[in-house]
């Protein structure tokens, strides 16, 4: 991949991403901080154990209840 197509890439990201919902971008900005987003990219989310998932569950209520 050239200079080119990784900055289309990773525009295509970032686009992709501010067009989740509120809950979407948390649940991967949780994934991100519990060290989980490059397996949810490589597998998805199916990829997950049930514990990890779990955990992501968690703290979004957490932070559901926060606000």
């Amino acid at each position: 991949m050239n200079g080119k197509d990784e900055l289309l890439a990773g525009t295509a990201r970032r686009n992709a991403f501010a067009m989740l919902t509120r809950e979407e971008r948390m649940k991967y900005e949780i994934a991100r901080e519990l060290g989980l987003l490059d397996r949810v990219r490589e597998v998805g989310w199916a990829g997950l154990t049930a514990k990890e998932t779990g955990r992501i569950g968690g703290l979004i209520g957490q932070k559901k209840r926060q606000h």
